[in-house]
């Protein structure tokens, strides 16, 4: 089973089992069993023994996997809960496959900025405009 829907990243929500109706991002991709972990869902105990002095045991709560089959994505544009589409698109006379979203065709693949490149452009555009107020 190589070939998934979902990448790493990705919003989707649970459409079966325990979780059904939850959302969140995948943080993990595993191909070769079809199975993901998704932040805030399927959480399971897990019991940790002490190793040392300083260690501390107790119970941890952590994500498990669930099926690649039992989620769905959540389209940006559309703001709801998609099947997934795909289709060639050619850039740089390189043929590609793209995500995209079956009701409205908004592209799933886009890059998104992360949280730590959007603080630091506007760290640095903070810095820049201190300097032209001094000169």
């Amino acid at each position: 089973m190589a070939n998934l829907n979902v990448r790493k990243g990705d919003n989707v929500m649970v459409i079966a089992g325990k979780d059904k109706g939850k959302a969140g991002k995948v943080l993990a991709v595993n191909p070769d069993s079809g199975r993901i972990y998704v932040e805030g869902v399927n959480i399971i105990s897990k019991s940790k023994k002490p190793r040392n002095a300083q260690d501390k045991g107790g119970i941890l709560k952590q994500e498990g996997t669930i099926d690649s089959s039992n989620v769905m994505h959540i389209c940006d544009e559309c703001g709801g809960v998609v099947r997934v589409r795909h289709i060639k698109e050619e850039a740089n006379g390189k043929v590609k496959s793209v995500r995209v979203c079956a009701k409205c065709g908004a592209s799933l693949d886009e890059k998104k900025s992360s949280a730590k490149k959007a603080a630091k452009k506007a760290a640095k555009k903070k810095t820049a405009s201190k300097s032209e107020k001094k000169d």
